[in-house]
């Protein structure tokens, strides 16, 4: 029998859930940059990594790592989310401060 959470305030319409990965997935992947585009119906997430070792002499070019494709409600979840993740953290470990050495924009 699975546990159940007694709801509360806190935890009102969330459910636990079991989690499973293969062990390729769950070492994750590295991305320094992230686009955002969307449209109606979808967010699309595309998490990018730019090498450091690019010279300032050429344009910079970032590979694509991985795209994520959510809904327009899940997307305010993961804003709310990364939100309150960030606050605790910076009350945990200091403000952090946006990277500055990496492109704006990517063509």
């Amino acid at each position: 029998m699975a546990d159940k959470e007694t709801p509360t305030p806190e935890n009102a319409g969330h459910r636990q859930m079991a989690v499973q990965s293969d062990p390729a997935t769950s070492l994750g992947v590295y991305a320094n940059m992230m686009m955002v585009s969307h449209r109606k119906g979808e967010f699309v997430l595309d998490f990018l990594f730019v090498p450091p070792q690019q010279t300032t002499t050429t344009q910079p070019a970032a590979t694509l790592r991985t795209r994520v494709i959510t809904t327009p409600e899940h997307a305010k979840r993961i804003v709310r989310a990364l939100h309150d993740n960030v606050h605790r953290y910076e009350a945990s470990y200091g403000t952090i401060s946006e990277a500055a050495d990496l492109p704006t924009q990517i063509h």
